[in-house]
């Protein structure tokens, strides 16, 4: 069953552009050609791979909107590898008041960009 809601193909002057939310690496992504979005690190994909998602949880295009239940059929979004790299760095610090004790460490997660070349919602 695919629910479609219709809404203003503009509002205010804003025109709404076409996107999907597609399901990626245990969590759910929002899509837009052109866009760049940092996944979780993919080790064994290297820079110029393409990638293809094909749990598209819900699509947008124009006035319509399109669910999938619980994924859209024939959906699918396309991506490919821009690189790697890691985030800022996040401090953790632990204390405890009035015995001393002091831990402070970092974390940098690292990440696969991607660059969104095609969504098409079937």
């Amino acid at each position: 069953m695919l629910l479609r809601l219709s809404f203003p193909a503009t509002y205010d002057g804003i025109q709404w552009a076409m996107y999907a939310i597609f399901k990626a690496l245990g969590k759910q992504w929002r899509a837009e050609t052109g866009a760049t979005i940092k996944l979780p690190l993919m080790e064994e994909k290297s820079p110029g791979d393409k990638l293809v998602f094909n749990e598209v949880l819900l699509g947008a295009s124009g006035d319509s909107i399109t669910t999938g239940t619980p994924t859209i059929a024939g959906a699918s979004v396309s991506a490919e590898v821009i690189g790697h790299g890691k985030e800022d760095k996040i401090y953790v610090f632990k204390f405890k008041r009035r015995k001393g004790y002091r831990r402070k460490t970092g974390h940098r997660q690292k990440f696969t960009e991607v660059r969104i070349t095609d969504v098409v919602l079937g």
